[in-house]
This record gives C-alpha cells, structure tokens and sequence, in this order.
C-alpha cells in the first residue's frame, strides 16, 4: 500500500470513528431536538480531535519514538478537528435567538449596556467560541506542506502553538454553555476528564524532555588509597 493510500485509509477511520462517536453523543443527548443533538455532537467529537492533537506530541516522547515537526496523522487529526468544530459553530447559530445570529454577541437594544456587547454567561461563552473559531481557521489555513514550506519550520511552528490557545478557549467555553443551559452533570464530567488527561500528558511529556536535557550528574570520586 503507497503512502498516499494508507493516508486515505486513515482518514478513513478517523471519520468512521468521529461519526460513531458523533452518533453516541447525539443519541444521549436526545433526538427530541436535532439541533441540539447535532451541536452536541460536533461540540464533543470537536473536542476530542483537537485534545488527540495535543496528546500525540506528549506520548511520543513518553514512548521515546520520533517526534517531528509535523506528522500527516497529527494534521489529519486537527484538519478533521477543525472541520467538525466549524460544523458545530454553522449548527450552534440556529439553536437560539431564532436564527438572529447577532444577538449571540449583543444584547436586544443598545440601552443600559456597553455597545450593546453581551458580557453575561451566555455572550462570555460565544465570545470564547468566536475566538476559538478564528484561530482554528488560521489553523485549517496553514494546515498543507505549502504552508509549511512557505513560511518556514520555525515561523509555521509558531503559528501552530496557537493550538494551544485553542483548546483552553474551546474548554471555557464549554463550560460557560454547562452553565447558560444547565445542562446534565455528565457533560461536565466529559469535559474535567478530557482536560485532566490532555494536560496531564502535556506535563509528563515536558518533565520527559526536561529530563533528557538534563546534565548526567558527575560521578563520584573514587577513594584515595590509604597510605
């Protein structure tokens, strides 16, 4: 099998996996609104994808096995990443307001309110969406070899840290929307396990390298021989 192929073949697998998974969360949220089902749904796979692209670093250096700049399965994964979480934001405008998109941002009319910005739970958690929203695209640009090649390893790495910036932004605001909608606790639980564990790899993998760029500690002089 050409490399070429077993790339399709991955990807693949990968969108299997992300509409099964697609399919559990939608059914445990209920079907009884396929909005909310299907904003779920891209919400948690959407997660999941960009949390495995932070995974894979860290557990290639605890596994002691190369770790490029860039692999096509860590792009694959946050091209998918990217495509669901974009799903998710076309899906999440329709679910309130009535299709007035706008007021997921301000508030309806200008009075007692500056510039009309919604700063309470349910536009703190929209703005966090449109910030994480901004860079995922940023990211889904410059996701290619062209890119790659274009800008340079150190500026696209640069660039790529912004993943970083991501996943904490894509965190609050999920957990701004537990609290706007009240949701089930179990969708909390999702979300602390999901984040326990990413940083918990991305701190066992910094001590990792931290540890290899450690100096050996000198040896200890042999006695001298007594007279």
């Amino acid at each position: 099998m050409t490399a070429r192929a077993r790339r399709v073949a991955r990807n693949l697998r990968i969108f299997a996996a992300s509409a099964a998974a697609g399919g559990a969360v939608a059914y445990r949220a209920g079907f009884e609104d396929p909005k909310y089902a299907l904003s779920m749904a891209t919400a948690y796979v959407g997660l999941a994808l960009l949390a495995s692209t932070l995974a894979l670093g860290p557990l290639n250096v605890l596994l002691h096995q190369p770790n490029p700049v860039s692999t096509y399965l860590r792009r694959d994964l946050g091209i998918w990443g990217g495509l669901v979480a974009t799903a998710h934001v076309a899906v999440g405008l329709q679910r309130h307001m009535n299709g007035q998109w706008w007021l997921y941002f301000t508030f309806p009319g200008m009075g007692g309110h500056l510039l009309g910005l919604r700063y309470d739970i349910f536009g703190i958690a929209n703005w966090l969406g449109v910030l994480g929203t901004l860079v995922i695209l940023l990211l889904l640009a410059i996701s290619n070899n062209r890119a790659l090649v274009g800008l340079g390893v150190p500026r696209w790495k640069a660039m790529q840290r912004w993943n970083y910036l991501v996943f904490p932004a894509v965190v609050l605001h999920g957990f701004a929307y537990q609290k706007a909608e009240d949701r089930a606790w179990t969708w909390v639980v999702v979300m602390v396990v999901t984040l326990l564990v990413t940083l918990a790899l991305q701190l066992l993998g910094m001590r990792e390298i931290r540890a290899r760029k450690r100096p050996p500690s000198a040896s200890p002089a042999p006695p001298r021989p007594s007279r």
